[in-house]
């Protein structure tokens, strides 16, 4: 929202594509996180690469920059972008009887508008992705806490999620 409007709606209520012409190109950055739950079994085979399908983190991590790459493509109104940068991060925690994988993600361009959404999609697809390779280990993961934690650049400048 911009000044209390919704920036994809026309004055009649109609969805539209925002102009981003009069914008200035700017270095961009958005970071993204989300969190895989699984069981520490799970985890145990993944760090050991006893997974069948292969190293799960690889294919997350390639998973996660190919959807930053095609969100344009994934998410209605949202602008191509010229992306310069897609870093994905694994942290897997192992707490007793449970297990998380936290994925970071970070996107960087040098354009007229944001990369939160390329942030977020990379996070939730290498999610996915991780869900996908184990799930015939583990039918019960669970996928959650997608949110964006960082923007910079633009007219609105820096932006970081407080911690809670």
């Amino acid at each position: 929202m911009t000044d209390g409007k919704l920036t994809h709606l026309t004055e009649r209520g109609e969805a539209h594509m925002v102009d981003v012409s009069p914008k200035n190109e700017t270095r961009r950055e958005a970071r993204a996180s989300a969190q895989v739950s699984l069981n520490p079994q799970t985890l145990e085979k993944i760090l050991d690469g006893g997974v069948a399908k292969g190293d799960v983190f690889a294919s997350a991590r390639i998973a996660g920059i190919m959807a930053a790459k095609q969100t344009s493509q994934l998410i209605p109104l949202c602008h191509p972008l010229r992306i310069t940068k897609v870093l994905v991060e694994f942290e897997p925690q192992s707490l007793g009887d449970k297990a998380y994988i936290n994925i970071s993600t970070t996107v960087r361009c040098f354009d007229r508008t944001g990369v939160e959404m390329e942030a977020l999609t990379a996070a939730s697809v290498a999610a996915l992705t991780i869900y996908d390779m184990c799930k015939a280990i583990d039918r019960w993961m669970v996928i959650g806490g997608i949110q964006l934690d960082h923007k910079s650049g633009g007219k609105s400048g820096t932006l970081d999620r407080a911690e809670s």
